[in-house]
């Protein structure tokens, strides 16, 4: 037998492993939610984006059963050939309703939905303008559209501006994270969407982590801004705070139309169960009418930021479910999420590349289904977790 001829992926893997920047899978045992069986144990999770705690809800598992008796399991096709049906159509008059935009279009994955807008509305005669610290998603469709690729620092509009103003690109299109991922600050849409109209550019909102959760009613980002622009178009998930599965894009009729017609993930992929848009629809009920959720919610990002006292570590700033706690050094980072796991507390450790170097991090997610019970052991711990590391990286005597 000749060499291995993976024998450069292993040495790969080999480093990653020294760099502290492997990653491996856990294996859950039960249903999402606050509280979870990870690899055999019962653990408190604060690592899932399930924000309003609706992934296991008995009205959304109701809703799943009854459309899959109705509608059956797979789709079999794409939408554009037999697979768009009652349930999925249905479905895209609720959600452009939903979040006050003319028409919407339903995706598989948020990844799929950025790829697929991006890489139809620009080309290489375009130029896409990112903030650097948006989504990869965001980010390798900008690379695949084979646009020209502008990065500003993170919501530094007056870079953005210079970028705008020197450009000479056939179309302009901004690109951003509504809620960023991993900071859980929120992008200055109004801002935004001026720039695109004084410079005559498409402006693109991910809000993956912001539908649900922020804006009256849980409408997300762009609706809690006041912003009404025909240049944006308006991407959000549906398995984080709405609690299924999937993604869809809002905005102008013949945006929507020109990615149905154009977006190659959209038109090449199998379109989703239709038990899904289903559920989704009981789902979107549940988002708009339980408010109690999202003001739970608040209370707990409240609770954590006040009952955490840090030396080292710093709480970035953030009023969203997504508490990024700095720890910077990469395995500091993973001892720590490793110390919260043995006293029964499942938090991320966040590292690069997902994060610039120098600040790995935990990645403290905050959902309506923990108690306060649960929120204050996770501060202590946290706290606890710090003063042992620190210890830990002190010269012996």
């Amino acid at each position: 037998m000749g060499p291995d001829p993976f024998a450069a992926l292993a040495g790969e893997l080999a480093r990653l492993e020294s760099q502290g920047l492997a990653r491996r899978r856990r294996l859950l045992g039960s249903p999402q939610g606050a509280r979870v069986t990870v690899d055999g144990r019962e653990c408190v999770a604060f690592c899932s984006n399930d924000y309003l705690g609706l992934a296991a809800h008995p009205a959304l598992v109701a809703a799943a059963c009854e459309g899959a008796r109705r509608h059956g399991v797979g789709a079999g096709a794409s939408h554009l050939v037999l697979g768009h049906g009652t349930a999925h159509h249905a479905l895209e008059e609720r959600l452009a309703a939903f979040v006050g935009l003319p028409r919407a279009l339903l995706f598989s994955t948020g990844y799929q939905a950025n790829l697929g807008v991006v890489t139809a509305l620009a080309g290489r005669e375009d130029a896409v303008f990112a903030d650097r610290l948006n989504h990869a998603s965001l980010n390798d469709a900008a690379l695949l559209s084979r646009a020209a690729f502008r990065r500003y620092p993170h919501l530094d509009l007056g870079a953005l501006e210079r970028l705008l103003a020197a450009s000479r690109s056939r179309r302009r299109l901004i690109v951003t994270d509504a809620v960023f991922s991993m900071d859980g600050d929120i992008a200055p849409v109004a801002e935004l969407a001026a720039l695109a109209g004084r410079y005559d550019a498409w402006l693109l909102l991910d809000d993956a982590h912001g539908f649900g959760v922020l804006g009256a009613g849980g409408r997300g980002v762009l609706s809690g801004s006041g912003t009404h622009s025909p240049r944006v178009l308006y991407m959000a998930t549906l398995g984080k705070a709405a609690g299924v599965f999937g993604a869809f894009v809002a905005g102008a009729p013949a945006a929507i139309e020109y990615l149905l017609q154009r977006a190659r993930p959209y038109v090449y992929t199998t379109a989703t169960p239709p038990l899904l848009a289903a559920t989704l629809a009981r789902s979107l009920e549940l988002v708009e009418q339980d408010e109690w959720r999202r003001e739970r919610l608040r209370g707990h990002v409240a609770l954590l930021r006040r009952r955490s006292r840090f030396e080292r570590w710093r709480l970035a700033p953030s009023e969203t479910p997504i508490q990024p706690l700095i720890v910077g050094e990469n395995r500091a980072a993973s001892a720590a999420a490793q110390a919260l796991e043995r006293a029964g507390l499942v938090v991320p450790a966040i590292r690069p590349p997902t994060v610039p170097h120098g600040t790995a991090r935990l990645r403290i997610s905050l959902s309506a289904a923990h108690e306060t019970a649960d929120v204050e052991r996770l501060a202590a711990a946290l706290m606890a977790a710090e003063a042992e590391g620190m210890a830990a990286a002190r010269p012996p005597a």
